[in-house]
């Protein structure tokens, strides 16, 4: 069985989890494999304690245990995850079609998951009077002008990214639950909207939905 190692913490408002090991829960849920979660203490990863980068050398989450085969990175590990179940594949098998998928995939990682979100995120982890609501706001402004608008046209006439539900998709499930949470309008976007909506109604997202307690 694998084991992911992530973040994971329940709040009166709903059970907030690392966006990058929430990507890694999708994939295994999409592709029906067994696993099991292994909770880090976020305390441990932002100190970087040898014990996490004996296993991730950058000190973060998520990464994988399979019997003694250790896998870290999000990206990685869910390529890893999508070539050992070839059933339901979610990259396609035309190079250039793969290729946008692997593009898109990474604009979400390094254009909303690294840069926008933790801005929103991030203090929704501490007391509500330690929150700096400026740069809560700064995020979500950050998400109107430059996130909401690309994905917009990345989408076109589809229902997903690249016409079916592929890893470019991913990422952006860990959106759509980062804003369950924090209750931003999405009235200006409303393709957006309905695109972020329509990824919570996936099965998989049943596994990082904050309605959900930890598992």
């Amino acid at each position: 069985m694998i084991t992911l190692y992530t973040m994971e913490r329940e709040y009166p408002y709903g059970t907030l989890r690392s966006t990058n090991g929430s990507k890694v829960k999708i994939v295994l849920e999409e592709k029906g494999l067994a696993y099991r979660c292994d909770y880090v203490r976020p305390s441990d990863v932002w100190k970087k304690v040898p014990e996490v980068l004996a296993k991730h050398p950058l000190g973060k989450v998520p990464w994988i245990q399979e019997d003694d085969f250790t896998l870290y990175d999000s990206t990685v590990i869910n390529e890893y995850l999508n070539e050992k179940v070839p059933e339901h594949p979610l990259l396609p098998e035309n190079v250039l079609s793969r290729a946008r998928v692997r593009a898109l995939e990474n604009y979400a990682d390094e254009g909303v998951l690294s840069k926008y979100l933790p801005m929103i995120w991030m203090p929704w982890w501490v007391p509500e009077e330690q929150r700096d609501l400026d740069q809560m706001q700064r995020g979500r402004d950050g998400l109107r002008a430059q996130v909401f608008p690309f994905i917009t046209e990345a989408l076109g006439e589809h229902d997903y990214l690249c016409g079916d539900f592929t890893l470019a998709d991913v990422p952006m499930m860990t959106l759509a639950m980062v804003l369950q949470v924090d209750g931003m309008s999405m009235e200006e976007y409303p393709k957006v909207g309905a695109y972020l909506g329509r990824l919570r109604l996936r099965d998989s997202y049943a596994s990082i939905n904050p309605d959900r307690g930890r598992t």
